[in-house]
């Protein structure tokens, strides 16, 4: 059964950082084109930051220059570091690993900004 798992999240002051992981079991996370994605209350899910499995990365506008997508293929993750966090940056987070026809999607992490 594959799973993928985000942690990290938490409560940050504005102009602060955090780290977002998304570990995957049961399959190799390297197969797969990953992204983030977050969902703020009363809106759509936007896509964040994508890594392709050739690790090619893109970002949506509001996060190029803070926001940084990688890989560690030792550990089967993908990580999303956050920096100069914003309140608009506030959201839940998850993450997606899709290949063809697979197609799945962590339960979601909470990040707060605020003072």
């Amino acid at each position: 059964q594959v799973q993928l798992v985000e942690s990290g999240g938490g409560l940050v002051q504005p102009g602060g950082s955090l780290r977002l992981s998304c570990v995957a079991s049961g399959t190799i996370l390297t197969i797969y084109n990953v992204g983030w994605y977050r969902q703020a209350p009363g809106l759509q899910r936007e896509l964040v930051a994508t890594i392709t499995r050739g690790e090619t990365t893109n970002y949506a506008d509001s996060v190029k220059g803070r926001f940084t997508i990688s890989r560690d293929n030792a550990k089967n993750t993908v990580y999303l570091r956050m920096n100069s966090l914003k309140s608009e940056d506030t959201a839940v987070y998850y993450c997606n690993a899709a290949y063809g026809a697979r197609d799945y999607w962590g339960q979601g992490t909470q990040v707060t900004v605020s003072s």
